[in-house]
């Protein structure tokens, strides 16, 4: 029996294409987590990911976007009790470390030598290989995970399913004008917010049947005109997110079960604090929320 929970808009009637990828876990794919974007608010997925956890509830697949690739990776290189946790302490210590926190006249310095991007992806690099190991791939990985980015020159997405790990969440977390895009195999890639933010669709095409969504609240809230100049920037980007949300929400088969996780959280596109992407203060609460919200969701909805 198709299950769903939605924050806004669902349906039924997804058949998968007959043409897509094959997929080296088709056959073996039950349960996914699907991790989407959102930068500093990924910490709410770290909350999320331990209401799973008490649950009782463990993946076979994880995909995810942006920062949610970077939690998916962590979760999937550690199947044993202690993933989440680990995973706590990395968001606290992101929390104090401050990335992306080069000085201001490096930042004028970038702009003012038209440079593509303000910030330079080293530091992230630089966490990510103490997280992973700098020559970490995606096969070493204890479940089976892929990660998007949007390729520039194809303008598409890109599924990372093998190969380096550490620069499959590089370029799935390029944000365009904060981070450089990242050349792999002489193609370049942004974040893949941009393409797929909350790739449920690649979930069902790789043969799950029961997928957990773990979004960090802009989808919880309705969208309304701008009224400032810089909140119209931020809601086209939020109608192309929620346009390719959306439309998986409603194409998804009858025999699949899907459970939108909610965040305790909600963020609208014209939330002040999305311009804050830097501050980092309020982590703990993030994820405190999203654990309480998402528990009470799971406590009903796994109900037998």
């Amino acid at each position: 029996m198709n299950r769903l929970t939605a924050v806004s808009g669902a349906g039924a009637g997804y058949s998968p294409r007959d043409e897509r990828e094959p997929g080296r876990y088709r056959l073996t794919m039950k349960t996914a987590f699907v991790l989407g974007g959102g930068g500093r608010w990924g910490a709410v997925e770290v909350g999320m990911l331990k209401a799973l956890e008490e649950a009782g509830v463990r993946p076979d697949l994880i995909v995810g976007t942006s920062i949610g690739a970077f939690n998916g990776s962590v979760v999937a290189a550690d199947t044993g009790p202690g993933a989440i946790r680990r995973l706590t302490d990395l968001w606290n210590q992101i929390a104090g470390a401050r990335l992306l926190s080069s000085g201001a006249a490096q930042r004028l310095k970038n702009l003012a030598f038209m440079r593509p991007a303000i910030h330079s992806s080293d530091e992230l690099r630089e966490m990510l290989e103490s997280v992973h190991g700098r020559d970490a791939t995606i096969e070493d990985l204890e479940i089976p995970f892929q990660c998007v980015a949007s390729s520039i020159e194809n303008a598409a997405e890109h599924w990372f399913t093998e190969g380096p790990l550490v620069e499959a969440l590089l370029a799935s977390s390029a944000i365009p004008v904060l981070l450089a895009p990242v050349e792999i195999g002489g193609e370049h890639f942004y974040d893949g917010g941009i393409v797929n933010s909350i790739p449920i669709d690649r979930a069902i095409e790789l043969g799950a049947t029961t997928v957990f969504a773990l979004q960090v609240g802009r989808v919880e809230v309705p969208l309304r005109p701008p009224g400032r100049l810089h909140e119209a920037a931020l809601l086209s980007f939020e109608i192309a997110r929620r346009h390719r949300f959306r439309r998986a929400m409603r194409d998804f088969a009858d025999d699949v079960e899907l459970h939108l996780l909610p965040s305790g959280n909600p963020l609208g596109f014209d939330d002040r604090r999305q311009l804050r992407w830097r501050d980092t203060t309020g982590t703990s609460e993030l994820i405190n929320s999203a654990y309480l919200a998402s528990s009470a969701y799971l406590k009903e909805a796994l109900r037998q």
